[in-house]
């Protein structure tokens, strides 16, 4: 059965980053005219040519988003579960290397978190663990899903790749979103940046989203770790790997993500530095490129330019975010995964929205009407 990896393997990162590179005015400008969009130019939107342009490409992006979206932001919390990881990936502060606090929590503690969470408002909860197998693998997760269900209306994973039978699992026990990040596509150096555990297989990881697909999940979140490689690179394959799984699953929903590197336990630095103006461009270039994919921004971003992208093309928002396993309702002292920019409550997240004239939706009412 043919995969993503049959197809990113007809294209060389060399070439497509000279290609992006060579893009000039004039093919932002024809990309920006048309009706439609092709990958080439999305290559041509998030080249350096394209830096000239953010004013329309932001103009054109808030008005696509509006078209297909309207007027609001859809709210989520993160609820860690576990911080337990054997991967040694060299920018993570799970890192198996890390000396830190390692926690796993129990039904008592998630129903603790679950408590302060409701209070909060949320009705859209994405559970986090790092990947263990063992001690927070398809077991642990379907009875944690199973136990937090009856409070929300829709439960979203971010955990360790799985097979095709144990995602059809979690979805009868009611999951309807993954999130799965390649962190980069760049197959030469994957292993630098992921030397040991099972993440270090390239291909099984970038096959995660083909195995959603055939079991039918609800949404897919793709995205990869903006520092690791050259940005513009990294997204283009990102940009790929997004338009295959539309024409091959065409019943799922897909989400990008913008994860950057952020200061966390250990020394690594990002390779490439993605600056604010860097991201706006990238987002307003996912926009004009796919108006159907829902586009998402994390509390990893400071207040100021979390508040100008929600103007701007952003579909989605984290508030309140803890990172930590318990950091709602628990003093546990468990190391966080990366340290929160925005550090403004749901509500004033909520106030916020509403001054610009947006709806905090809490609710996502499409996945309720499809069960």
């Amino acid at each position: 059965m043919r995969s993503f990896f049959d197809e990113i393997l007809k294209y060389n990162w060399e070439e497509e980053c000279g290609s992006i590179y060579a893009k000039r005015a004039v093919h932002v400008e024809e990309a920006l005219g048309k009706e439609k969009r092709t990958l080439e130019d999305f290559k041509a939107l998030v080249s350096p040519a394209a830096s000239g342009f953010l004013e329309p490409m932001a103009k054109l992006s808030k008005k696509l988003t509006q078209k297909r979206f309207g007027k609001t932001i859809q709210l989520y919390l993160p609820l860690y579960l576990s911080n337990e990881c054997t991967n040694f990936c060299v920018y993570c502060g799970f890192n198996h290397n890390n000396k830190i606090n390692r926690l796993t929590l129990n039904e008592e503690m998630v129903l603790k978190e679950v408590e302060a969470i409701k209070d909060m408002g949320y009705e859209h909860l994405l559970l986090v663990t790092g990947e263990h197998s063992r001690k927070c693998g398809v077991d642990f997760l379907a009875r944690m899903i199973e136990l937090v269900k009856p409070w929300f209306s829709q439960i979203s994973v971010e955990v360790a790749p799985m097979d095709q039978d144990e995602y059809e699992r979690l979805l009868k026990s009611g999951l309807n979103t993954v999130y799965i990040y390649q962190e980069t596509y760049h197959s030469a150096n994957y292993g630098l940046y992921h030397p040991k555990g099972k993440k270090a297989n390239f291909r099984y990881r970038l096959e995660t989203p083909d195995r959603l697909g055939k079991a039918g999940v609800h949404r897919v979140g793709l995205g990869c770790l903006l520092g690791l490689e050259d940005w513009r690179t990294d997204s283009y394959f990102t940009a790929l790997h997004l338009n295959y799984l539309e024409r091959n699953y065409w019943k799922t929903k897909y989400s990008i993500s913008f994860p950057r590197l952020r200061p966390h336990a250990g020394s690594f630095q990002p390779n490439f530095i993605v600056t604010d103006r860097d991201l706006a461009q990238l987002i307003f270039a996912y926009r004009i490129f796919d108006e159907e994919v829902e586009i998402s921004l994390s509390t990893r971003e400071k207040p100021s330019f979390r508040d100008n992208m929600l103007k701007l093309g952003v579909t989605s928002m984290s508030a309140g975010s803890k990172t930590e396993p318990g950091g709602y309702a628990l003093n546990t002292r468990a190391l966080e995964q990366f340290t929160v920019s925005d550090n403004r409550t749901a509500a004033e997240i909520e106030a916020k929205i509403k001054q610009f004239g947006y709806e905090a939706v809490w609710k996502d009412w499409d996945a309720c009407l499809q069960e």
